[in-house]
């Protein structure tokens, strides 16, 4: 399972970041998480078919539909433990580098199946709180 120097490395060497299940709804925690990351400098690509724009970024309804540039290196996942394997093979084939589902979100096949194919793999973890707890310079 990842480690806290793996993690700190990740989150200070990532730039681009997909949040698949991003809502448009400030109430919910993938917009405090996404929000959070953006006010932090990462750039956000939101993943949701529902939506066509959110944090005033384009949004896509996979991560197939993402354009190549800027690479995403991390897939943020906000989607049912169920769902996503069908996200972690799209995450496999745009080249991501970090896999990570967020908190409550534990799906072992679809781990292996990153881990397999050389993604880095963070599950049941906050990304919002790994990076305040890591990374996030005091002011």
């Amino acid at each position: 399972m990842a480690d806290q120097s793996k993690i700190t490395e990740i989150l200070q060497r990532a730039k681009t970041i997909a949040v698949v299940g991003l809502s448009a709804s400030p109430g919910r925690p993938s917009f405090g998480v996404a929000s959070y990351m953006q006010a932090q400098g990462y750039r956000i690509i939101p993943v949701n078919p529902n939506y066509s724009k959110i944090l005033d970024e384009p949004c896509y309804p996979t991560l197939l539909a993402v354009p190549k540039a800027p690479k995403v290196e991390i897939v943020n996942i906000f989607r049912r433990s169920d769902a996503v394997l069908p996200i972690v093979e799209e995450a496999i084939r745009i080249g991501a580098e970090t896999i990570w589902m967020q908190e409550g979100v534990v799906n072992h096949e679809a781990a292996t199946t990153a881990e397999r194919a050389g993604v880095f793999v963070v599950m049941n973890r906050c990304i919002m709180r790994d990076h305040s707890r890591y990374v996030q310079k005091s002011p």
